[in-house]
C-alpha cells in the first residue's frame, strides 16, 4: 500500500531524532510495533521510489493504520512548499539537495520521546539508541515474537537504579535496573520522570498547551535542560516553532548567520524561533544533516 509523499526512510531512521530509536531493518523493509486504538500493530514500511509503500499486521482499520503512519513521519507536510521556502533564503538553499526527502519522525510514544531525549544528551546516537531499545527489550511488552513496545512510566518507575541498588535489596544484581542498558548518570532522572508522570503529570495534558506553558511544563523535569525540552516538544508533541539548540547548532547558525561570532546558545534558540517560526524545527533538523553531510560541520569544529 503506498502513500504518495516525498520520503527518504533510510535517511529518517539515521537521523538521530529523539522520538525513538530507529526501527528494526530486515529484508529492506524497516518494522516496528505501534499501540493504535490500545491494539498493538506491526507496521512493515519501505522504499518505493520517492514514496512510502506499507503493509500491517493487527486488529486496526486501514484508515487508521494510515494515520499513524502519516503522523508518525510527518506525511502530511508539504515538503515541497518547504524546499520553495528554504530556495528563497540564500543561508539554507542548499540545504534540500543534502536532506531531500528527510521529514519529522514523531513519537509514537510520548514517554518514550521523553526518556529518549533525556537519554540523548551529552551521548551519541549509537548510544542512546542502543540504551532505549535495550530497555524496550528488558521490560517492554512483548508483540508479534520480536517486537517490543517501550515499558509503562509505572515500570520504570518501579526499577533499580543501579546494581549497588537492586543488590542491597535483593541480595544480588540481575540487571534489573537502569544502569545496566548504559544510561549511566541520567538513570535518577529517567526513575524521577516516571513519577512525576505517574503522580504529578498529565501527558495528555501537554499537548493542549501552548508552546511557552509546555516549554515551562517539560523544564520541571530533572534531568532536562531548554535542549532536550525543546526536542520533547518538537518530536514528541509535534511543537514546530521549537528549535533544539546545542554547541553545533549554535556554530552552525553563527557560520551562516553571524560571520562566526560567539553567540550563546540561548540566543541561538530565541533567533531559530523568530527567524523561521512555524518552520523553526524543520529548519533545524535540516542544518544539522546538512551540515554533517556537505562537511561543514568539519569546518566549524573548534
Amino acid at each position: 500500500m503506498i502513500i504518495k509523499a516525498p520520503i527518504d526512510l533510510q535517511l529518517i531512521q539515521e537521523s538521530g531524532q529523539t522520538s525513538q530509536p530507529p526501527w528494526a531493518e530486515a529484508d529492506g523493509s524497516f518494522r516496528e510495533v505501534v499501540i493504535v486504538n490500545e491494539n498493538p500493530v506491526l507496521f512493515d514500511v519501505s522504499q518505493s521510489g520517492e514514496h512510502l509503500d506499507f503493509s500491517f499486521t493487527g486488529d486496526v482499520s486501514k484508515k487508521d493504520a494510515v494515520s499513524t503512519l502519516s503522523y508518525i513521519y510527518d506525511l502530511d507536510f508539504d515538503l515541497n512548499k518547504f524546499y520553495k521556502y528554504l530556495s528563497n533564503q540564500p543561508e539554507l538553499s542548499e540545504m534540500s539537495e543534502f536532506c531531500n526527502g528527510l521529514r519529522l519522525f514523531l513519537a509514537k510514544d510520548e514517554f518514550e520521546c521523553i526518556i529518549s531525549s533525556i537519554c540523548s544528551a551529552n551521548n551519541s546516537i549509537k548510544r542512546w539508541t542502543k540504551s532505549i531499545s535495550d530497555m524496550k527489550m528488558k521490560w517492554g511488552e512483548n508483540h508479534f515474537d520480536y517486537y517490543y513496545t517501550f515499558p509503562d512510566k509505572s515500570v520504570i518507575q518501579d526499577l533499580f537504579e543501579d546494581e549497588d541498588e537492586e543488590s542491597l535489596v535483593c541480595g544480588k544484581s540481575c540487571g534489573n535496573n537502569l544502569k545496566s542498558c548504559g544510561v549511566g548518570y541520567r538513570a535518577p532522572y529517567m526513575k524521577k520522570a516516571s513519577e512525576m508522570f505517574t503522580l504529578e503529570m498529565d501527558l495528555s495534558e501537554i499537548a493542549k498547551m501552548g508552546y511557552d506553558e509546555a516549554f515551562e511544563t517539560i523544564m520541571k523535569v530533572p534531568g532536562v535542560g531548554p535542549k532536550v525540552a525543546d526536542c520533547i516538544l518538537l518530536y514528541g508533541f509535534n511543537f514546530r516553532e521549537a528549535f533544539p539548540s546545542d554547541v553545533w547548532i549554535k556554530r552552525i547558525v553563527s557560520h551562516l548567520y553571524f560571520d562566526g561570532k560567539d553567540i550563546p546558545v540561548s540566543k541561538v534558540r530565541d533567533f531559530g524561533m523568530e527567524e523561521f517560526g512555524d518552520n523553526a524545527g524543520y529548519v533545524q533538523l535540516y542544518m544539522f544533516h546538512y551540515a554533517r553531510m556537505s562537511g561543514l560541520m568539519e569546518k566549524i569544529k573548534r
